[in-house]
């Protein structure tokens, strides 16, 4: 049997956030609004800059209904959230940031995936490959507070080596690492990505108490169903198509293997690496004041 990682803390499924969900239909993500029940501290996680590829114009609807949300509720912005870096849409997390302040937290492990991607973009020097784009950096066990509320980190790689879930109380945020019961698990042949590794992490998140309520970053309306976002560690457990319990480690390897051989590469996924391992910031511009996007022949 897999021995799976324990966990390091105590979670409190008396406490329940919060939660807001915007979803972007261009990308098919969740983002979240998270907000202690006992005051009105809040964190965002998992934002959306919106890009037009064929135009290369970026704007700002997603976040500002973000923020226009937060402003009307009176709520404070004390943490954004990275679940990891993201290689199908772009963080606008420095321009909420911008607007609202707070802090922005990622995985530590964010410096390795800046170290891969800084070769595939050939960034030069002045690309800083510590996480110093970050205001905080978390491993595994870290935890911090919005609020009166406890967060806990749990490192949970397999999809991207800078992967991590966040616990609040009977919720917890599990990014690209786990997709709803009939979507199954998330993608593992991106550089640093791992098959067995990602089913460790899975079966760590499922080891939280069965009512925990778990957030997707992604969904994409299997077989036609409306798009969903939450569901529970117990319906996790008892229906994921891909990871649910009975489901060898041996037989997930050999399932996400075969499936990642089938999958096209994400659409944005050049113009969002190259922004999101620098915390959402755009590259530097030009000497005549222009930004541009590279785009690496034969590198992915």
């Amino acid at each position: 049997m897999t021995a799976i990682t324990p966990l390091t803390f105590t979670p409190d499924p008396s406490l329940s956030p919060e939660v807001v969900p915007f979803f972007d239909p261009v990308t098919n993500t969740i983002s979240y609004i998270v907000r202690d029940p006992n005051s009105t501290s809040c964190a965002v996680i998992d934002s959306v800059m919106d890009f037009d590829y064929a135009s290369g114009r970026i704007s700002f609807r997603h976040a500002d209904a973000m923020i226009a949300h937060i402003r009307d509720k009176g709520w404070t912005l004390e943490w954004l959230i990275e679940t990891h870096a993201h290689a199908d849409h772009l963080s606008a997390a420095p321009y909420i940031q911008g607007k609202l302040g707070g802090k922005l937290g990622i995985g530590e492990n964010i410096r390795v995936v800046q170290e891969t991607f800084g070769k595939v973009f050939n960034e030069g020097t002045e690309f800083q490959r510590d996480g110093s784009q970050f205001d905080r950096l978390f491993a595994d066990g870290d935890s911090y507070r919005i609020g009166t509320m406890d967060v806990h980190v749990l490192y949970t790689p397999g999809h991207t080596p800078a992967c991590t879930t966040h616990v609040m109380g009977d919720a917890a945020f599990v990014g690209d690492t786990l997709f709803m019961p009939d979507g199954g698990s998330a993608r593992a042949d991106f550089p640093g990505g791992d098959a067995t590794t990602l089913y460790r992490s899975i079966r760590r998140v499922l080891t939280l108490p069965e009512a925990t309520r778990l957030f997707m970053c992604h969904d994409y309306g299997p077989n036609g169903r409306d798009i969903q976002w939450e569901t529970t560690v117990a319906e996790e457990r008892a229906h994921n198509v891909h990871v649910r319990d009975g489901i060898s480690e041996a037989e997930f390897v050999a399932m996400r293997t075969a499936r990642d051989e089938t999958l096209d590469m994400p659409r944005l996924i050049i113009p969002s690496l190259q922004v999101n391992i620098r915390g959402g910031e755009l590259p530097p511009k030009d000497e005549s004041g222009r930004t541009f996007l590279k785009v690496p022949v034969n590198a992915l």
